[in-house]
């Protein structure tokens, strides 16, 4: 049996990195540290690394890309990471010292250099690095924590230390979508001095949350894989949800799911301390619920009448999308709440309406990679990043040596190997998967809703940069945004959980769609509790403080919604792992 996890008997170093599958509850295990930590009398800085930071749903407080104090927590500061602030405050950083020095036209042209879509990285990076190598920051703090975002970009920011490093020890030019007077040699020393502080393990330990869930396990096991080949050795498990009461069909398939995917934990995670959080009745939202996730002691649950509730299902929506002739479907959410698995749905039950489909992803964790059919009327493609980025050089390089001087096509080569190229490589790829035409619909599993969110808002960027580094723009990348924005071509399914925060989330990505002018009429609310009509008072409680944010989306997608029951190893059935 695991032990209950309490940070203060863990042996804690200074930096924590909070990392794994999304909806795995790395923000509430992270918040819960950072609370209980600073309760016990620590300086505690929470950092949210995530562009879907749900930090402020959790202290119920508006939060930037400076630290913040935390009414009623003596100790506790928070910064939420903006990229488009950040990107602004990197920008003027750079052309600031040569207003009224240099022309405008050069600044003109330092703005461009600096307005393509790697900058949004980079600027979020470098705001990761002060606080991970600031000495000001780290005498100031007993414990610095970060909340990161869903593992595939976990990894890719946590590798980017290592990728800037290497990349400027081999540049010479100033070339890149660093600028070229971005202070290349004080860049040079943080990001070394980064990775040195990642791979210390006196200073840093990765703590990777995971549901008691296979195929959670099998993404901690990936991360665990990757970060250790990084020099991220120092690491711990936490498992998070384990059902503790089960005296119902409902209660004890979730029990004896768990216990069967424990029983099969991946051996390289058997590698590491082990500890568990209960599964809790209630949303873990507020500082209140905050300082009661780790508790020992916990409240009595009453026992609710159970009532049948009668909602839509996922098959309203899909009638709906073959009688309007889609042709583009994404799911988009907070990590977690079942993008992949609503996609798999949704394919299926279109080739049932005799449609031919294309099932694609724009996530780098790549879930959809476990999914496997024989169907003739389905095909699967998955983003290869090392491969897109290796088949985007090449073609650059081939279109330069046919039209470029020796040195000119040395920069081209140098810019290529910048970390930006493979964000643009990636980008080039999805457009390309979005002008398909070899099935009659296209649907897309994104990535977390802010990583989507950055990649829709960064097509016009992102264009610009092709066209630079390139020399010409891909008519699949021309095509592109008048496509998404097409609501008679185009449909989002807004996928969500009916918990606080995955709403308020799918509520902030309505708000984004709308300004972005793209069609979104369809919610799934995803594992519904209430739906299964349960018996066990633990759970029934859980499925009681559902009703309200089912509502909630009923009420915002004016109807236009449905809610899929709960199902016990719902994914690893599905995806067929």
């Amino acid at each position: 049996m695991m032990q209950k996890y309490v940070p203060e008997n863990e042996n804690l170093t200074h930096y924590l990195f909070f990392t794994g599958k999304g909806g795995v509850g790395k923000t509430t295990t992270a918040s819960a540290t950072a609370v209980q930590l600073a309760d016990d009398g620590n300086q505690v800085m929470l950092v949210s690394t995530d562009p879907a930071s749900n930090l402020q749903d959790v202290f119920e407080t508006e939060l930037t890309n400076k630290p913040k104090s935390i009414k009623n927590i003596s100790g506790l500061y928070v910064a939420n990471f903006d990229p488009v602030v950040a990107a602004n405050e990197y920008r003027e950083s750079v052309i600031g010292p040569y207003r009224n020095v240099l022309p405008e036209a050069a600044l003109k042209n330092m703005a461009e250099q600096l307005s393509g879509s790697c900058t949004v990285e980079i600027a979020s990076f470098n705001e990761f690095s002060n606080f991970l190598t600031s000495p000001e920051i780290a005498k100031r703090f007993d414990y610095i924590i970060f909340d990161t975002a869903p593992t595939g970009h976990a990894l890719r920011m946590l590798q980017l230390p290592s990728a800037w490093s290497d990349y400027l020890d081999k540049n010479d030019r100033g070339a890149s979508c660093l600028g070229q007077l971005a202070g290349m040699g004080e860049k040079k020393a943080t990001y070394a001095k980064a990775v040195e502080t990642l791979n210390n393990p006196d200073l840093t330990t990765l703590m990777l949350v995971t549901r008691p869930q296979r195929a959670s396990f099998i993404e901690a096991a990936r991360a665990s894989r990757e970060l250790a080949d990084m020099g991220m050795k120092h690491q711990q498990v936490i498992v998070n949800g384990t059902l503790l009461t089960h005296n119902d069909e409902a209660s004890q398939a979730i029990f004896e799911q768990q216990q069967a995917d424990l029983a099969n934990l991946p051996h390289l995670l058997q590698n590491y301390p082990m500890s568990e959080v209960p599964l809790r009745a209630y949303n873990v939202t507020g500082l209140d619920k905050i300082r009661l996730l780790l508790k020992t002691k916990q409240p009595d649950i009453q026992s609710v009448e159970v009532y049948d509730y009668q909602y839509p299902t996922l098959d309203k929506i899909v009638a709906d999308l073959v009688a309007t002739d889609k042709k583009i479907i994404f799911t988009m959410g907070k990590g977690g709440v079942g993008k992949t698995t609503v996609a798999v749905q949704i394919t299926k039950k279109l080739v049932a309406q005799n449609k031919t489909v294309h099932l694609a992803t724009t996530d780098p964790a790549d879930h959809l990679n476990f999914f496997k059919t024989a169907d003739p009327a389905i095909t699967i493609s998955h983003i290869d990043e090392k491969r897109v980025l290796k088949d985007y050089q090449d073609e650059v390089m081939e279109n330069a040596r046919a039209t470029m001087n020796s040195d000119d096509v040395d920069y081209v080569a140098e810019d290529l190997r910048s970390p930006c190229t493979q964000e643009i490589a990636v980008f080039r790829a999805f457009a390309n998967i979005v002008a398909q035409d070899d099935s009659d619909v296209v649907v897309i599993d994104t990535a977390p809703t802010g990583h989507t969110l950055l990649l829709l808002d960064s097509t016009q960027s992102y264009a610009k940069e092709v066209n630079r580094s390139a020399g010409g723009v891909p008519q699949s990348i021309v095509d592109l945004l008048p496509r998404l924005q097409d609501p008679d071509q185009t449909e989002i399914v807004m996928v969500t959980l009916p918990e606080t925060t995955p709403v308020y989330e799918s509520m902030r990505l309505n708000d984004d769609l709308n300004r972005a002018h793209m069609a979104h009429t369809w919610w799934v609310v995803n594992q519904s509790m209430l739906a299964t009509q349960t018996t066990n008072p633990f759970l029934q409680a859980r499925a009681q403080n559902e009703l309200e944010w089912i509502e909630k989306v009923k009420d915002i997608s004016n109807n236009h919604f449905a809610v899929e029951q709960w199902q016990p190893n719902f994914e690893d059935k599905l995806l067929k792992i």
